[in-house]
């Protein structure tokens, strides 16, 4: 898999890595930005709960 995805990027070894760099900070951010807020409140429903 990294292979591949290392042959389909484009130019010199320094700019393909640049772009992994680039495509590892997005996938990151989407993830804590986005998808761990949604899944979220499936992990972890009980803790809204309150200590009488």
């Amino acid at each position: 898999m990294y292979g591949a995805l290392w042959r389909v990027l484009p130019g010199p070894w320094w700019v393909r890595v640049l772009l992994l760099v680039i495509l590892a900070a997005a996938v990151v951010y989407a993830l804590f930005f986005w998808v761990f807020p949604a899944v979220a409140p499936f992990f972890a429903p009980g803790e809204e709960s309150t200590v009488g």
